[in-house]
């Protein structure tokens, strides 16, 4: 962010992690129960498990129907022996530039956001989290602005006293996390997704911001992620450029 003039940036880099993918993976038949879901089946004569104290091996004998196969639209690795693998994949986050620079003097408020979007064939679904990469996130040299401080769960409303300088954030989507929604005007209740609502702030640890246990493939599911800094009129802010590098990590569960 640069008062008297200039702008407020926040980078955002996108990182993907724990994530083996093929385009249109064909797994075998699933077969389920209340209480049981199997999601690799064979034919066969027999076979087994067996372990020691290092190793796990399961075993087939007399297997039927395996092996790779594709066309220009498909993989199909056949048979219970085959390696399953997991589609995960996320969309670039833009890199954001806040809304408006910000007096120095008068104080103000700037706002930006991006998005991403999630797409996995996990059948246990995903988990997005952020975390910044200083602390505070926004920085110019050794000036900082201060990360936002909830009062306990995220704040409804982004609020800036005359003394307040600090900055925030706020994820929106069908599949945030309950910390971020809200009901009645109070976040981390019921479930609703209010815009531009349940304000927190960022730290160097991984805090989820979206999850689903559940598979989205192939049309995948959007978060956005809006961003807010506040500098009071009595703030005494340091001019200058000020820069918050995130990062978004995308697991499969």
């Amino acid at each position: 962010m640069r008062f008297l003039g200039s702008s407020i940036f926040v980078t955002v880099t996108v990182v993907l992690v724990l994530g083996t993918y093929f385009e249109g993976v064909v797994h075998a038949q699933v077969m389920q129960s209340t209480s049981y879901q199997i999601e690799s089946d064979s034919i066969n004569v027999g076979g087994g498990l067996a372990s020691s104290t290092s190793y796990v091996l399961e075993d087939t004998v007399g297997e039927q129907a395996t092996g790779e196969s594709g066309s220009a639209s498909y993989n199909i690795r056949a048979g219970y022996q085959q390696m399953q693998e997991t589609y995960l994949a996320i969309t670039a986050a833009a890199d954001v530039i806040m809304s408006q620079s910000i007096g120095g003097v008068t104080g103000g408020t700037a706002t930006g956001s991006t998005m991403v979007t999630v797409t996995t064939d996990n059948r246990a679904g995903y988990q997005l989290s952020i975390n910044a990469l200083n602390s505070p996130a926004m920085q110019d040299g050794g000036n900082t602005i201060a990360d936002y401080i909830p009062a306990g769960n995220p704040d409804f409303a982004f609020t800036t006293s005359a003394t307040d300088s600090h900055f925030g954030y706020s994820p929106e989507g069908s599949d945030i996390v309950s910390r971020f929604r809200d009901f009645t005007g109070n976040c981390n209740s019921g479930s609703g997704d209010t815009a531009d609502a349940c304000w927190d702030g960022l730290s160097t640890s991984l805090v989820a911001i979206a999850q689903s246990a559940n598979a989205n493939h192939p049309i995948g599911t959007d978060t956005t992620i809006k961003f807010q800094v506040g500098v009071g009129s009595l703030a005494n802010q340091v001019p200058g450029t000020y820069v918050a590098t995130t990062t978004l990590t995308l697991i499969a569960l």
